[in-house]
This record gives structure tokens, C-alpha cells and sequence, in this order.
């Protein structure tokens, strides 16, 4: 028999031509597989002559030959078929693996090595159902080793089956022995499982066949590190699905994880183990029940042993995954194993992947508060202060790289040795950066709160002051609350560690904050200060305690009254602690400084605390209230509210409703005006006690005498808020020309947004205490002095049969002819006199040319000629209201008065001007039209109508801002009329030019 051809049962893929003594051969290896090992070799298959000769001619190309052959193995249905029968599935299963090691050996190999590298070679392998029979082959394996189990966990898998198949005869002495046949399928199969692990259907077919058991029990009954490195890098592939992983924790594989860390040696085993830690560290739960079994303890000893680059690169990185919402287990363990110092090293490591993991570590251990003590001693300051820095550089990284290293500097805060160290390493500079970064916005109330610190710490706060932290303070009161993540008890400053109560479930920075209060002795106890957002309040009275009859009310002029035993408050108040609680606490505590001018009474800083008490939808808090009585009571503050235009600004916001986002146009805000008015008229009377005191009068003198322009017309300006003795006011702004320093400025550009509301405002309290017996100009129904109408005397001569007839005509340019009476002409005016009675040649004619005259304008002039005075003929060539003046008929009829001698007509037709566009129709729009014709009694007439104490104070400055547009070229006749009608003498003279 030469050849022959032989088909291999379960062959689906390859069809192999082979000669006779290859099926032979394979023949007596099946054959020796089935009974019990030989020690002796295999009788050798005689080769023929022309073999031999090929063998000793041609060795390379003979050794080309064999292995380009096929085996059996490159079949997978052949791998499967030895896997299926060595897991006891199919035909001739139920075999000891050891007595079957040799084909299953190799196709195992095969798989590892070719069949499942291959592309697509995992899917196929699970397609044919191949991870049935691994994993049958895994269960039968490790119960046949009798290693015993050395895991004593209480949650791990029962201690491993001994070996349930009976031994065959004993091997030669050059065989491997069982257990190291056994171990070496059990490599193999691992390894192939592994590697099919890392496909997510394979990870969802192997959670399904409850294939996770059998690893951990293989865990826990194999010691040997290449078994537990496989298995370790089996579960944690399988751990990369969420449901897993669930099942790897409620399988017990995390004690037998932890027991390998400590018990392995070799590196490649020990960052497999360290990988499926990380893994399993995919949720909150998880992390803290990987803490709870002490998993992060022996991976910071490990960390602190420096190991080698790729270990110790696997244990940052699960550190990193372990310290996501770091808990104190977590914290405790990596402080107890020795990883804080180790970590800090690492934070300049030149991998820039081992660099980052650890700065981020250092900032996840921040939130527990039991080792941020230890984190600053070992460094940790610095470094997460020199990351942020170089994350917000020109070149730095995006917000919210920035946000865990903004959150650990914050809670750094806390300790007072890490606040030493933060001062000292340029933190306040970097806190202040971020405070003024818009970019930041959702980060300023927890930067604020970690400024709250920094209470007592008088040199820190005076850079704070220097750096410019109270405006920005003031600025936060009414900003929008930025998202921030709550903070539970273990946050919170670790300087009082007995004063924590864990049992309480608080959650928040700012409870935390409230905590640190009471340690230092700002607030009294709990229940001194109240968040407003906590779902908690004041402990109730005792029974015996009388209750207020209105709960719920809140006193924002009282301080919370504190129960003490024995003691009965009327009532209970408590003060809100709301998202401006450490801006007003901070506030608070520059406002006590002795001069706290110089922060706190600035434009800025007054107007973020007016915002604050006017635009609260609430109640606002009493501390706002006491800053603002406490900086108007200190008599050191009073020229820099004269300064900054902040007693004026108190008026103008809290009296009269009118803040600078108020103007021009109106703005909705909540409506409290009787309280907001009760507190401006309260904090002014307190700037008046100051300024007419001794002390305050030789201030605002100096200040007025020897003060710089722009604080002499502030001071001027301000003088009649805080100034209630007339004298002293006509001293200063009358005698020492501080009256007219403000008028004349009013041309000048603005130094306040609401410069001409305050200056309008001020004009008229100067008015009502210099004028007090002034009464308000009410505008009349008809012009002033047609009361009551008289008869037209003109109208007579234009009917059909004139009486008395008409002896002269007017001729005008349009070639209209206006009947007149010659004597009455003549005697009206001297103008006409001379032209109608002289030598001029009009005395000769009967119809006499008027130049330059429209019928509108001459109207008014005719009637006034034949004698008449308020017929209501000056009325006709005045426009309504809304219509401009300049180059108006009205205009035209003026400018012909006074060309023609009439000053009555002028007269009369300025009061018809002023009856019909400042009257009850006219509004503040009107003044400044009125104005620009240019009449020095219009001028006294809008000035009267602008500083008229019955008048709406935006109407007025409205008014007083047309006029100064008005008077652009004509500042001194605003000037002159303004000043005539605040000291009351403009009615004393024909026209408002006076000296004072």
C-alpha cells in the first residue's frame, strides 16, 4: 500500500492528503492516548532509499518541505473537537485532561496562537461555540488540581474539588507530571479566554454560561502567578461590562484580588491583578466597596516600593480610577499604605500620563478633609497650585481640565496649615485670577468659600483688600448661582476633627463651611446660622418655650435670639445663609476695619450691595443691612461716600427707585419700595449726623475748599442730601460758590452714569431748604396774563363792513393785505411810529410793505397793534407739544416782536410757548425745545418747570439732561436760570441774570 486517503471525522475546513505511515502514525498516537502513558519512545516509521538520500542532500529545502505541510491543527473544527472531548462534551469525553494533554495541548496551542489572533478569529471561534466547552474545560481542570486553597475569604467560592478521576499508572520519571499538565492546560485555556474576553459579545456569552465562578474559584485554589495572572486579566476584561462586573464583586473575586497583590511577585501578574482592580472600579458602589475590602492599601505600598515604569504606571492609574469621589476609606488606606509622598514625586514624572494620574489623585484626595493635614506636609500643596497655574496659562488647558484642581485648592482652604502653605505659594493671587475670570463664573461661590478661610488671617486679608477682592465680593451678591457639586461631612476642615458629626446626614460646601464657623468661634452653634437651602431648621423651642404667634416671619433688623436654658424668647428669627452667605460674611469682616473706606465705600462695592438689597426675591439678609448702617455710622467713611457719590446713590436707589441700570429707561423690580425708602432715609439721616458734626463740617469744608475738582463738585452735589441746616448750606455752596462749581460741571463730561438724575435731584432739595415757603408751579390753563380772555379788538376790521374802516393796509410777501388802523399801529410801538408817523416814506402810503412776515407770524402782530391782549391770538403760531420750535412759525412771531419794539407781544407769546409745551401736555421732552430758542425768561420758565418740588424726580432729571443738550453753546443762560430759581430771585428781575 503506497498511499492513501483519509478523510479526519469533524473536518469542515481542510482535506488532507497524507501517506500510509502518517495514518499509522497517528493511528498509534490515538491509540497511546487512549490507554496509559508509555516510557517508551515511538518506533520509528522505516523511510525509503530515495528519503534518506533526500534527507543528506538537500537539509534546507527538505526542512522547507515539512513545514510547509498542514497539520491538524490548522483545522479549528479539529481544536474544537479536542476541546469538546477533553471538557467531557462529546464522544470519548469524561477523560482525565491530564491523560488527554498531549492533542489538546496542541490544539489548545493552536488556538491561542493562530486560530484566535486571527482577524475575526475570536468571533468565529464564539460563532462555532467554542467558549462552552473552554469554559467546561476550565471547571474540570481546576477541580483537578490539588493545589489547596490558601484564600480564606468568606465571600470567595468554595475551596477547590480534588481530582475525581482516578490516577493512571504512574509516569515515567522523563513525563511531565499531572499537576504540571494540568497547569499548563489551565495556562492555555486562560490565555484563550482572555484574549476572547476582550470582545463584547464574547463578555456577554461567557456572563451567560456563568463563566465568572469558575475564574474565581481558579483564583482562589491556583497560587501559581502565571495561573493568577491570567485569571486576573480573564476577570478584568470581563469587568469592562457593567454587568460583569456586578458579578465578579458578588462572586467574592475581590478579597482573592487583594490576597494576590500582597502574595505575587511578578510584575507582569501583579499589573494584570492591578488592571482588574481598576476595572472594577467602574461605579461609586463599586469604589467603596473595593475601599471597604482593603484594596487600596497594598496598591499605595506597592506604589511606595517603586517599582518598575509599567507597574507603576498600572497603579496610578487604579488609584486614579479608586479616588473618583474619594471616600474616606480610600483616603485612609492610600495615607496608611504610604502613597501621599510617593504620589507627590510622581507629579513631576517625565511620562506625562503618570504625571497627570497623580496630580489628579492628589486632587481627589482633597475632598476628605482627614488627610488634606498630611497632603500639605508631604507637598501636595504646591504641586496641585503649580498644576492649576500652569492650566490657566496662556497656552493652558480648557475650563474643565481646570475644575477638579480649582475644587482641591478650595477645600485646601480649610486646614490652616494648608492655608499657610497656599498664602505662601501665590494661591491668593490665583484665587483672585479666578474670581475675576468670566470664564469661571460656576467656580466663584466656591472660590468665595474658600476665601471665608482666611477670616482671621489679617495679612492674608489685606492682600485680599489690595488685590481688589471687595468689589468682586460685592459683584457675587447677585450673580447667578454657578452648578457645584455638594460636598458631604467628610469635607469639611479637619482643625476639629472631634467637633464632626457623622451621624447627621449634611451634604453641601457650605454646610461644611457652617462647620468651620462654629469651631472658630463666629457662630454660637448650629443654629446660629442657617442655610436657607438646608432641609433641616433651628431646633424648635421646648413645650415650655412661648412660640411667636407669627412663625414664619423673618426679622431682617434683628439678630437670631439664641435659646439658653432657662431663657424664653419672644420670638425666633433666623438670619438666611443663602449662596451670598460668604461674600456677606467676608464683607462684613472689611467693614469692621477701622477705615473701611477705602474698600468698601467705593462705586462698585455700594452698588453690589444695593443690587443685592433691592433685587433679592427674598428678604435680604441682615448682614447687608448692618454692613450699610455700619459703614454710614463710621465717621471715617464720610468722604468717601461724598467721594464716590454714594450718599447720592443711596437716595437716588432705596428713596426714590432709580439705580443706575434704572436709567434712562425703567426697569421691573421687586416691589418693596416702603422698606427699601424707610432703610435709604435711615442710612442718609446717619451720613447727616456725621456731616454736621464738628468733625464732618471741617471735612466736607476742606473737602470743598482744597479738594480736587472732581471732589469739590461731589461735594457740592452731595451737600444737600446729608446737609439739613440751611445755613450751613448757604455757607458752603452759596458763599464758597459751591452752587455754582456743580452748575457749571453740568456741562462737562459725566463722572457718574447717574451724574444729572443725582444733580437734578440735588438742585431741588437745595431749592426746598433754601426756598422752603415756594410753592409748586402749577402751569396755567390759558398764558399767563389772558385771565380771563379779553375781547378782540382786531376782529372788527376784517368783517365785510369794517368799523371803523380800515386807513392802511399791511402788504406782506405773499401778497396778502391786512386792514390796520394807522393811529393804533403808531401808537403801539415806536417801530411803527416812526415808520407810519415820521419822514419815511411809508408815512405817505396806504398799503405798506412788511418784509420777511408769513401771515402766521403777522397774525399775532396785527391783533397786538390794534390793542389786544389775551384774545388768544398768540396761541395760532405756536406748534403742539412733540413738534420742534427752531424755525417754527413761533419762532418767526418772536423774532418779529422783537424786530418790531413789541416786548409785550414777546411777552405774551412766550408764556402761550411755555402754556402750550410745558404746560399739563408738555412733558420733559418739551424743556429742552423750549430752551434752544434762546429767551432768557423761556430759560427761567424750563428751569422752574425742571426743579418744581411737585415734579417726578425722573421727569426732572430728564428734563435737566434736555436742557444741558440744549445748552451746548449756551452753557451761562442755563447756569444763570438755574441758579435764579434754586436761591429763589429770578421773580425779582425782568431776566434771570444774577450774582451771588
Amino acid at each position: 500500500m503506497s498511499s492513501a486517503t483519509v478523510q479526519v471525522p469533524e473536518l469542515q475546513t481542510l482535506e488532507l492528503q497524507l501517506p500510509a505511515r502518517t495514518i499509522i502514525a497517528t493511528a498509534l498516537g490515538k491509540k497511546r492516548q487512549r490507554g496509559a502513558p508509555s516510557s517508551r519512545p515511538a518506533r520509528p516509521v522505516p523511510l525509503s532509499l530515495r528519503e534518506v538520500a533526500g534527507r543528506g542532500a538537500e537539509p534546507p529545502a527538505r526542512a522547507k518541505m515539512a513545514a510547509a505541510k498542514p497539520s491538524l491543527t490548522d483545522s479549528l473544527s479539529f481544536c474544537l473537537a479536542q476541546l469538546t472531548a477533553a471538557a467531557g462534551e462529546g464522544p470519548g469525553g469524561g477523560k482525565d485532561p491530564a491523560t488527554n494533554e498531549p492533542p489538546l495541548g496542541r490544539a489548545l496551542l493552536a488556538l491561542r496562537t493562530r486560530h484566535i489572533k486571527a482577524a475575526e478569529g475570536i468571533e468565529r471561534f464564539r460563532a462555532r461555540g467554542g467558549l462552552r466547552p473552554l469554559l467546561a474545560l476550565l471547571r474540570r481542570t481546576a477541580a483537578a488540581d490539588p493545589t489547596p486553597s490558601q484564600a480564606g475569604s468568606a465571600s470567595a467560592p468554595s475551596p477547590c474539588a480534588s481530582a475525581d478521576s482516578s490516577p493512571g499508572p504512574a509516569p515515567a520519571a522523563e513525563a511531565p507530571s499531572p499537576p504540571v499538565r494540568l497547569r499548563k492546560t489551565l495556562d492555555l485555556a486562560l490565555s484563550i479566554l482572555a484574549n476572547c474576553c476582550t470582545e463584547g459579545a464574547c463578555r456577554a456569552e461567557v456572563r451567560r454560561l456563568g463563566g465568572i465562578l469558575p475564574l474565581v474559584t481558579i483564583l482562589q485554589c491556583v497560587k501559581t502567578d502565571s495561573i493568577q495572572n491570567r485569571t486576573a486579566r480573564a476577570l478584568g476584561n470581563l469587568a469592562m461590562e457593567p454587568e460583569c462586573c456586578g458579578d465578579i464583586h458578588s462572586a467574592g473575586a475581590v478579597p482573592l484580588l487583594v490576597e494576590s497583590l500582597t502574595a505575587c511577585q511578578d510584575s507582569q501578574c501583579l499589573q494584570s491583578v492591578v488592571r482588574a482592580l481598576r476595572n472594577l472600579a467602574d461605579s461609586p458602589q463599586h469604589r467603596l466597596a473595593l475601599a471597604q475590602q482593603g484594596a487600596v492599601r497594598p496598591l499605595a505600598e506597592l506604589l511606595a516600593a517603586a517599582p518598575d515604569p509599567s507597574l507603576t504606571s498600572a497603579l496610578v492609574r487604579a488609584l486614579l480610577e479608586l479616588s473618583r469621589g474619594c471616600s474616606r476609606a480610600c483616603a485612609e488606606q492610600l495615607s496608611l499604605g504610604g502613597g501621599l509622598g510617593p504620589l507627590v514625586n510622581l507629579a513631576s514624572h517625565p511620562k506625562r500620563t503618570i504625571r497627570e494620574a497623580a496630580i489628579l489623585i492628589l486632587a481627589n484626595l482633597c475632598a476628605q478633609g482627614l488627610v488634606r493635614p498630611a497632603l500639605g506636609n508631604a507637598g501636595g500643596v504646591e504641586v496641585l497650585l503649580g498644576e492649576l497655574r500652569r492650566r490657566r496659562g496662556t497656552n493652558g488647558a480648557s475650563p474643565a481640565s481646570q475644575q477638579p484642581l480649582v475644587r482641591a485648592v478650595c477645600l485646601l482652604c480649610r486646614e490652616a496649615i494648608n492655608r499657610a502653605r497656599l498664602r505662601d505659594a501665590g494661591g491668593l493671587e490665583l484665587l483672585m485670577g479666578l474670581l475675576r475670570d468670566p470664564c469661571a463664573s460656576a467656580w466663584h461661590p466656591r472660590v468665595v468659600a474658600a476665601l471665608v478661610g482666611f477670616f482671621y488671617d489679617t495679612g492674608a486679608l489685606g492682600r485680599l483688600q489690595a488685590l481688589g477682592l471687595v468689589p468682586l465680593l460685592a459683584g457675587q451678591l447677585c450673580g447667578e448661582a454657578g452648578e457645584e457639586e455638594e460636598e458631604g461631612i467628610e469635607a469639611a476642615s479637619w482643625d476639629f476633627p472631634e467637633e464632626r458629626t457623622p451621624e447627621q446626614a449634611e451634604a453641601g460646601s457650605f454646610r461644611s463651611l457652617r462647620l468651620w464657623l462654629i469651631s472658630e468661634g463666629y457662630a454660637a452653634g448650629p443654629g446660629d446660622i442657617s442655610p436657607d437651602w438646608s432641609p433641616e431648621r433651628c431646633p424648635l423651642p421646648e413645650p415650655s418655650e412661648p412660640v411667636s404667634p407669627t412663625p414664619g416671619q423673618i426679622s431682617l433688623r434683628t439678630p437670631r435670639t439664641l435659646h439658653r436654658p432657662g431663657r424664653s424668647p419672644a420670638a425666633t428669627a433666623e438670619e438666611p445663609w443663602g449662596q451670598e452667605g460668604p461674600a456677606l460674611l467676608l464683607l462684613s469682616r472689611f467693614s469692621q476695619a477701622p477705615d473701611p473706606s477705602g474698600a468698601l465705600v467705593t462705586g462698585p462695592a455700594l452698588c453690589g450691595l444695593l443690587a443685592y438689597v433691592t433685587g433679592a426675591p427674598g428678604p435680604p439678609s441682615p448682614r447687608a443691612l448692618r454692613i450699610l448702617a455700619r459703614l454710614t455710622c463710621n465717621p471715617a467713611c464720610l468722604e468717601a461716600f461724598v467721594r464716590s457719590y454714594g450718599a447720592a446713590l443711596l437716595r437716588a436707589w432705596l428713596v426714590l427707585g432709580v439705580s443706575p441700570d434704572d436709567w434712562p429707561a425703567p426697569r421691573v423690580r421687586p416691589t418693596r419700595r416702603s422698606q427699601h425708602r424707610e432703610l435709604g432715609e435711615m442710612l442718609l439721616q446717619n451720613l447727616t449726623v456725621q456731616a454736621e458734626s464738628p468733625f464732618g463740617v471741617g471735612a466736607l469744608t476742606h473737602l470743598l475748599l482744597s479738594g480736587s475738582p472732581e471732589d469739590r463738585v461731589a461735594c457740592a452735589l452731595t451737600l444737600p442730601f446729608i446737609c439739613r441746616k440751611p445755613s450751613l448750606c448757604r455757607r458752603l455752596l452759596l458763599d464758597q460758590g459751591g452752587l455754582r462749581l456743580l452748575l457749571a460741571a453740568l456741562t462737562q463730561p459725566v463722572p457718574h452714569p447717574l451724574f444729572l438724575f443725582f444733580a437734578a435731584d440735588s438742585l431741588s432739595c437745595l431749592q426746598g431748604l433754601l426756598t422752603p415757603t415756594v410753592t409748586p408751579v402749577v402751569p396755567p390753563d390759558m398764558p399767563l396774563g389772558l385771565h380771563p380772555p379779553s375781547p378782540c379788538l382786531y376782529e372788527p376790521l376784517l368783517g365785510p363792513a369794517p368799523v371803523p374802516a380800515p386807513d392802511l393796509h399791511f402788504l406782506l410777501d405773499s401778497g396778502l393785505q391786512l386792514p390796520a388802523q394807522r393811529a393804533a399801529s403808531a401808537t403801539a410801538s415806536p417801530f411803527f411810529r416812526a415808520l407810519l408817523s415820521g419822514s419815511f416814506a411809508e408815512a405817505q402810503m396806504d398799503l405798506v410793505p412788511l418784509r420777511g412776515l408769513s401771515p402766521s407770524a403777522a397774525w399775532p402782530v396785527l391783533h397786538h397793534l390794534h390793542g389786544c391782549r389775551g384774545c388768544g391770538a398768540a396761541l395760532g403760531p405756536v406748534p403742539p407739544p412733540g413738534q420742534p420750535l427752531l424755525g417754527s412759525k413761533a419762532e418767526e412771531a418772536l423774532e418779529a416782536a422783537s424786530r418790531f419794539l413789541l416786548p409785550g407781544l414777546e411777552e405774551e407769546l412766550e408764556e402761550a410757548v411755555g402754556h402750550i409745551h410745558l404746560g399739563p401736555r408738555g412733558g420733559p421732552e418739551s424743556v429742552g425745545e423750549v430752551f434752544r430758542l434762546g429767551r432768557p425768561r423761556l430759560a427761567a420758565h424750563c428751569a422752574r418747570w425742571t426743579l418744581g418740588p411737585g415734579q417726578c424726580p425722573r421727569k426732572r432729571a430728564l428734563a435737566l439732561m434736555g436742557l444741558v443738550e440744549a445748552a451746548s453753546e449756551e452753557a451761562g443762560l442755563l447756569t444763570e436760570a438755574l441758579l435764579a430759581v434754586v436761591i429763589g430771585t429770578e421773580s425779582e428781575h425782568k431776566g434771570p441774570r444774577l450774582d451771588c
